[in-house]
């Protein structure tokens, strides 16, 4: 037993017994197993709670896709809209534009008929006056005296109020 207790193993092997022994009489095992198992329940937690978490941004997505997707729809509804007024008031803007060149061209026909009575009216009113002028010095020259003069004078009225 004496070559047992020089044996320096031996020493190393009970020093060992004797640290064990002490770390289980202060029950070191068991609190490191219980930090162990907390630290392990928290992870757990923590795993639950980032499961969670990510199903709510699932779902999340989800809604903002269908949000989105009904905001494109309705904004080609706008647009599709926005573009059938625009049409609608092309349309009415070229019927409006045809009515007024119509009524205008109108206007103009009846401004150049009216033109056109009142020059023939002013050329005829013309002519009357060079005619009876001319029939006047024409007739004082061939017919003298005071009957020349009332015959000319009720030749021209006569004149006048056939001519006009």
């Amino acid at each position: 037993m004496s070559a047992l207790l020089g044996n320096p193993t031996f020493w190393v092997a009970v020093a060992l017994l004797i640290f064990i022994g002490l770390l289980y009489y202060y029950g070191v095992p068991g609190n490191v197993m219980n930090q162990l198992d907390s630290r392990g329940k928290r992870i757990a937690d923590e795993l639950a709670e980032a499961k969670r978490l990510r199903q709510d941004a699932e779902k999340l997505l989800k809604e903002f896709e269908t949000k989105r997707a009904a905001a494109e729809r309705e904004a080609a509804d706008i647009v599709s809209a926005a573009r059938e007024e625009a049409e609608r008031l092309a349309s009415e803007a070229q019927e409006k534009m045809a009515d007024f060149v119509t009524r205008r061209t109108a206007s103009a026909e009846a401004k150049i008929a009216q033109a056109e009575a009142q020059a023939s009216a002013e050329v005829r009113a013309a002519a009357i006056d060079a005619a009876v002028t001319a029939s006047e010095r024409i007739l004082r020259q061939e017919i003298t005296g005071s009957t020349a003069t009332s015959l000319v004078t009720q030749g021209l009225n006569d004149v006048r109020t056939k001519l006009q």
